[in-house]
């Protein structure tokens, strides 16, 4: 039966012809089976994988690097400059307030960047 509108074999048919296609010639060899998954993969490490990896490294160089009085911003969004990094324990003391003294203690985890000298927070988010 052919569909009026367009002349193309209906779904049975095309369904038929492909079975019977499949079992003479038989199935394409394994390494053009696996063709679409390895793509798949590669695709997915060079699109997911390797940028995740590559941030994870710049912001453990950011830690490393993390000394007093360097101005930090936490993924908090609380703005303060460094006075003690406590690496064993995973803590850096920020100081927020100058006028009052207010200290706070964050994990070291929690810095998201360093803010340059004389920069402002806004500038440096890249």
């Amino acid at each position: 039966m052919l569909l009026p509108a367009i002349g193309l074999p209906s779904l049975s048919a095309s369904l038929t012809v492909c079975i019977a296609q499949a079992a003479e010639g038989g199935l394409p060899p394994l390494a053009l089976q696996l063709l679409p998954m390895v793509a798949i993969g590669v695709a997915a490490y060079l699109l997911l994988f390797r940028p995740e990896r590559e941030r994870q490294r710049r912001h453990q160089g950011l830690l490393a690097n993390l000394k007093k009085n360097d101005r930090v911003v936490t993924t908090g969004g609380l703005c303060g400059t460094v006075s003690a990094v406590d690496r064993e324990a995973g803590r850096v003391s920020l100081k927020v307030d100058e006028s009052a003294n207010v200290k706070l203690t964050v994990t070291l985890a929690s810095i998201s960047q360093v803010v340059p000298a004389g920069g402002d927070v806004a500038e440096s988010s890249s």
